[in-house]
């Protein structure tokens, strides 16, 4: 009933889970992620034990093909379940069981897998993969938005789509985007509202939050204000309105 694609970006080294499904609120389940460590995928009959245990042993440094075996020689219901992982060196490791619904597998290239259940059919993953790899110039949010979009235009979830999210870890454990469609007609497309929304405002101030590294961020506000005017002129200048239901509509 789902699909989903975690990546690594090796010139960053951020993290990131995009993933639709018919099914409600896809994103309160699949995604975990450590900032500048690991991301997992758990889905199928959808564990998220699986998934809240893998994320805290792959950010430890364990490598996530050990932690995949241990997992499923654990589990009596690993037949049913699904899930990738990439872990903190960047090497992935995946397992669909094998009786998760069909068309169910999982494909992968360096530093990034797909994998899906309940699809229309294998072209859905491999496009969805075939798309990331084929952006590399992209940052990694519309990386994993293209690749998402080009799974959908290849069948995606045969039963169609409910539900979506993206989700990206830069060097911290809170995300530094994590955005959510739990019951939209097209959701991967309010995704991508929400995305160009988030660059209004939101991305900016993100960028300015407190980390490991930085402990107090940016305390000034005109650094960030700055950059919202300069975001918010640019848009205007190539005719794009807000997309935003909180902005006044401009004409």
């Amino acid at each position: 009933m789902t699909y989903s694609i975690t990546a690594r970006c090796p010139e960053t080294g951020h993290y990131g889970v995009a993933v639709a499904s018919r099914f409600f609120a896809v994103g309160a389940l699949v995604p975990h992620l450590r900032g500048g460590k690991c991301a997992v995928a758990t889905q199928a009959f959808v564990s998220p034990i699986w998934g809240m245990e893998a994320v805290e042993r792959a950010a430890k440094g364990e490598a996530g093909a050990d932690i995949l075996s241990d997992l499923v020689a654990r589990d009596g219901g690993q037949h049913i379940r699904q899930i990738h992982i990439i872990d903190a060196n960047g090497h992935v490791a995946a397992h669909t069981g094998t009786d998760c619904v069909d068309w169910c597998g999982h494909v992968a290239g360096e530093g990034v897998s797909v994998a899906g259940n309940m699809l229309a059919g294998a072209a859905v993953i491999e496009d969805t993969l075939a798309a990331f790899q084929a952006h590399p110039q992209l940052p990694l949010a519309e990386r994993l938005m293209t690749a998402m979009e080009a799974g959908a235009a290849a069948g995606g979830d045969k039963r169609g789509t409910q539900s979506a999210a993206l989700v990206i870890h830069r060097s911290e454990d809170y995300p530094w985007l994590s955005l959510r469609a739990d019951d939209h007609p097209d959701p991967l497309d309010e995704i991508r509202r929400l995305y160009d929304v988030a660059y209004e405002r939101f991305a900016h101030v993100a960028n300015a939050l407190p980390t490991r590294e930085n402990f107090s961020g940016t305390t000034e506000r005109g650094a960030i204000d700055a950059a919202i005017k300069a975001a918010d002129e640019k848009r205007r200048a190539e005719g794009r309105p807000s997309r935003s239901f909180a902005t006044e509509l401009e004409t």
